[in-house]
């Protein structure tokens, strides 16, 4: 199940890396609105293949286990009844297992992908972030009370200093700062 979530993950950056290999140039103002459209739409698709792959795996996980118990069932009369039993509590068990870890995950992949999506986005929303306008106080302010990982807050400022050492980066390191905090 990791190697699927793993492959829907690839996909996910693969095509996303492809569209922006491919696209024209666009202005700072366009890349800074386009930036901010796609990290949205990367996130709804990404909890959307995960959420998929979970309920994929949920229901895979079922058809084996009833087919198990339907084998058992076939072979012995009374034993079966009983070994039946055990197997469709067994399966049931599982499933519910299944289904939290892949509830579980998916939320947290969804939680902690919608936290730095709605931090960056707050930013373009308050102003904080335009083409005009990159107000490097309150972006550090913001990114210092955020709930993100203590890592995620280290790369971000990281970044963040790197756009205030070199303002002529702004529009690949504001990429890189909206890829950080929506892949996280």
């Amino acid at each position: 199940m990791s190697r699927l979530l793993l492959i829907v993950a690839i996909a996910v950056i693969g095509a996303g890396a492809y569209y922006f290999a491919t696209k024209p140039d666009p202005t700072p103002a366009e890349q800074l609105q386009s930036a901010a459209e796609d990290a949205s739409d990367a996130v709804g698709e990404a909890a959307s293949a995960v959420q998929e792959a979970a309920t994929e795996a949920v229901d895979a996980a079922t058809e084996q286990a009833s087919e198990a118990a339907s084998s058992v069932a076939d072979q012995a009369s009374e034993a079966a009844s009983s070994v039946t039993e055990q197997a469709s509590d067994a399966a049931a068990a599982l499933t519910d297992q299944a289904n939290d870890a892949a509830t579980a995950a998916g939320d947290q992949v969804a939680s902690l992908t919608a936290q730095g999506q709605e931090l960056f986005n707050s930013w373009v929303q308050d102003g904080t972030l335009t083409a005009q306008n990159f107000d490097y106080d309150a972006i550090v302010t913001s990114v210092q009370e955020s709930t993100l990982s203590q890592d995620i807050k280290t790369q971000a400022l990281k970044i963040l200093d790197d756009i205030k050492a070199s303002p002529e980066l702004i529009v690949e390191k504001i990429q890189d700062l909206r890829n950080l905090l929506t892949q996280s």
